[in-house]
């Protein structure tokens, strides 16, 4: 029994051996970042790191910025917190769930440590919303706290597009060609969801061009150009969309072309076409009619022509019946003599003989 004692005692001693081993493994692989940590008064429980390592989120990256928001004033140790906690950081959960989510969990902090300096309201989840928001773009959470600290200037239109100038026509029917300049400022309370810079662009090209198109004459618009950009300011551009608009200034306006003298002489042109055509028409109509009375004089000469060619008939048929005599006859060839001389001595043509 004795020597049975013995082997369960070494057996124990070697599983503690083991486990001490392990232990005394982890402690030393993490032992590094624990004492960064402790040492910069943002300490990290041994436990959280493992957490961290089996949940394969990189234990450097989260413990810096934990460190660095702690540092900052963003986020407070949960040993150093008194009262209620809500709405304050004080472990580094927060950013394990945001890393695990796709987010960039640096510019988080070093976003919100931005509007902290400038400040502005924005908490750990809008500042992880607009993150989120912002994947896959060329932007950034602190891109867009910069661009709410510091304003940005968007040229109108965008050279990008390849136009290089608004064009906008007035009443008297000339051409403007207008470049402005909008100063916006990040909203960051409506950047999630809100609509983006083409859409303050598009808005604001709109409104240039309606501002041009309601002056009577050209010259208003070059004498007082900001008039452009008061009517532009006052039609709210900026609602829905997640930038607020501080300006809007017209750098450059030049004259274009004569839209409407080339309108007039647009439809004067098809107005002579519209009139040459409809007298095409009326000239087409006199033709047929033409033709049509020609057809029907045709068709009467032809009436006399069948009507002359019944005399000889009917005077064949009244010999026949007696009612015409052999003197009567010679009086009517006669008569018909007479009249081709009568007709020509006077120069016409001769009458048909019967």
């Amino acid at each position: 029994m004795s020597q049975i004692y013995g082997l369960l005692g070494v057996l124990i001693a070697g599983v503690v051996a083991v486990f001490v081993l392990i232990a005394i493994s982890v402690f030393l692989y993490f032992l590094n970042v624990w004492i960064r940590a402790l040492a910069a008064r943002a300490p990290v429980s041994i436990v959280s790191l493992i957490g961290m390592k089996l949940r394969r989120v990189p234990v450097g990256l989260i413990v810096d910025n934990w460190i660095t928001a702690v540092k900052a004033g963003i986020a407070t140790p949960q040993h150093e917190l008194e009262g209620s906690r809500e709405g304050i950081i004080c472990s580094t959960s927060p950013f394990e769930a945001h890393y695990l989510a796709g987010g960039n969990v640096e510019q988080v902090v070093l976003g919100l440590i931005a509007c902290k300096k400038a400040g502005i309201g924005l908490n750990w989840d809008q500042a992880c919303a607009i993150d989120l928001a912002t994947k896959g773009t060329s932007k950034t959470v602190l891109e867009a706290v910069k661009t709410s600290i510091n304003p940005r200037v968007i040229d109108c239109p965008n050279p990008a597009t390849g136009r290089t100038t608004i064009d906008g026509v007035a009443k008297d029917g000339i051409q403007l060609k207008a470049k402005a300049r909008v100063t916006v400022r990040t909203n960051l309370d409506r950047f999630v969801g809100g609509a983006t810079e083409e859409t303050i662009i598009a808005r604001v090209g709109e409104g240039i061009v309606s501002a041009i198109g309601s002056a009577d004459s050209y010259k208003q618009v070059l004498e007082n150009p900001d008039r452009i950009s008061k009517m532009t300011l006052g039609k709210g551009l900026d609602a829905g969309t997640s930038f607020e608009i501080l300006s809007i200034d017209i750098a450059d306006v030049d004259v274009g072309e004569n839209i409407g003298a080339r309108l007039q002489a647009d439809q004067a042109e098809a107005n002579k076409r519209m009139a040459q055509a409809q007298a095409e028409v009326r000239r087409a109509a006199a033709v047929a009619t033409e033709a049509e009375m020609k057809a029907r004089t045709q068709e009467m000469q032809a009436k006399v022509v069948e009507a002359e060619a019944q005399v000889p008939l009917a005077m064949a048929e009244a010999f026949r019946k007696g009612n015409l005599g052999i003197m009567d006859y010679y009086r009517f060839r006669n008569i018909q003599a007479d009249t081709a001389m009568r007709h020509s001595i006077a120069g016409d043509e001769k009458p048909k003989q019967q």
